[in-house]
């Protein structure tokens, strides 16, 4: 049993609704803190002082600076599992070429595909574990991670199997996802309804049989998958059983509307919703991710993520690393960001980066600073918790729990 404080601020984002907007006002912040843990998760958040005398035999995990404790960061989507660099991709957009020009040009998502492939096990496993780490020493310490960049049975078993032994060789929880269906492979021959058939018939299963991943992606866009051939292959992963989250709405309208008609758990990116569908997904327990990276990679509009608070939805905020479209990988800068341009409350980031984006990963044991819940938590030398979101990503945590462990 351990205590670690005296805190400045706790801020425990405790008591909090999964759902909707959030005012400032309404988050338990306990000055001259303290939290103690026990095999990994959290016995009691309270006054210091009275926790020392409460457990009088606990170690003592003394700060003796001032410092604000929180609960630690969710990323609920990233791409870090890849091979190859795509920074011309991006020269290229800012040079005025459009998304297929780029394609055409020997750029884009197949780019990534034929350097990936290219990669051995152990490459994709060292560049995942360097990617991991930048977003540890950000306070992220549940990371959700996609394959896509094989497209083919022998390539995302690849990508998936090393995401997996990159999980046995870090603290942080990796999550994978299979994302087969985020294009057609040129080198497949045939339609993309029949590619969508050969990942159920061939990837899928070994994907379960191995343990691999509980949770499917697809990207419905036009230039990837359309609506309803993405609505079927949902429909028949979610069989097999899978948990389903969507590329939804990144260009055109209309597949947030699929992802919340299969159950998914998730509709990510949501550039283009529009208001019809802000209203359809704020009335389900399907979580809008809001991909900021990508909208700054892209120059495409932000996520209409107050609008989606105020009809009552669930908002997440994550990174969408990968190497195409959102290379940045910072995720209080992204939330900071977004914040500004859409309006956001501190207490609506915190929320959309802890226990929220947890949520759109199936993990309600995090999140948040209370009994029972996993003992991950970040402490930042500051005496006012605002001052994270204030400074844009520049003020990095002192210390970072996991399991109630500083590492």
């Amino acid at each position: 049993m351990k205590l670690s404080g005296p805190f400045k601020q706790i801020v425990t984002l405790n008591h909090l609704p999964l759902k909707g907007k959030l005012q400032d006002e309404s988050l338990e912040i306990i000055s001259n803190g303290g939290i103690v843990t026990e095999n990994g998760k959290i016995l009691e958040v309270n006054d210091f002082n009275f926790l020392k005398q409460k457990f009088p035999n606990s170690e003592i995990d003394l700060i003796e600076s001032e410092q604000i404790a929180l609960p630690a960061f969710v990323d609920a989507h990233t791409h870090i599992c890849f091979g190859g660099n795509r920074a011309n991709d991006f020269a290229m957009r800012n040079a005025g070429k459009t998304y297929l020009e780029i394609a055409e040009s020997g750029g884009g998502i197949w780019s990534s595909v034929q350097h990936t492939r290219q990669a051995s096990e152990d490459d994709l496993v060292n560049g995942i574990l360097e990617r991991v780490n930048v977003l540890l020493n950000q306070g992220i310490t549940t990371i959700e991670i996609k394959s896509g960049y094989g497209l083919n049975v022998e390539e995302e078993l690849k990508m998936l199997r090393a995401i997996k032994k990159a999980q046995a060789k870090t603290k942080v929880t990796l999550v994978p996802t299979c994302l087969s269906a985020h294009l057609k492979p040129k080198d497949f021959d045939g339609s993309s309804e029949e590619y969508l058939n050969y990942i159920l018939e061939q990837i899928l299963p070994k994907v379960k049989d191995e343990n691999l991943a509980k949770r499917v992606d697809i990207f419905i866009e036009k230039s990837a998958f359309q609506p309803e051939e993405s609505k079927n292959f949902l429909l028949k992963a979610k069989e097999l059983g899978f948990q389903i989250t969507v590329h939804a709405d990144q260009f055109t309208a209309g597949s947030s509307r699929i992802a919340v008609e299969v159950g998914a758990k998730s509709a990510d990116h949501l550039e283009a919703t529009i208001d019809e569908d802000i209203e359809f997904l704020a009335n389900s327990n399907t979580v809008a991710v809001a991909l900021p990276g990508a909208s700054l990679g892209l120059g495409e509009p932000f996520s209409p993520a107050r609008k989606i608070l105020d009809k009552g939805g669930i908002l997440a905020i994550a990174t969408d690393w990968n190497p195409g479209s959102a290379p940045m990988g910072n995720l209080v800068t992204q939330a900071s960001i977004l914040a500004t341009y859409q309006k956001l409350t501190t207490a609506e980031v915190l929320a959309a980066i802890t226990f929220r984006a947890a949520y759109a990963l199936d993990l309600e044991d995090r999140g948040v600073l209370a009994e029972g819940k996993k003992a991950d938590f970040l402490t930042y030398e500051t005496d006012n918790f605002q001052n994270i979101l204030y400074h844009q990503g520049s003020l990095k945590p002192k210390s970072i729990y996991i399991n109630g462990e500083k590492i």
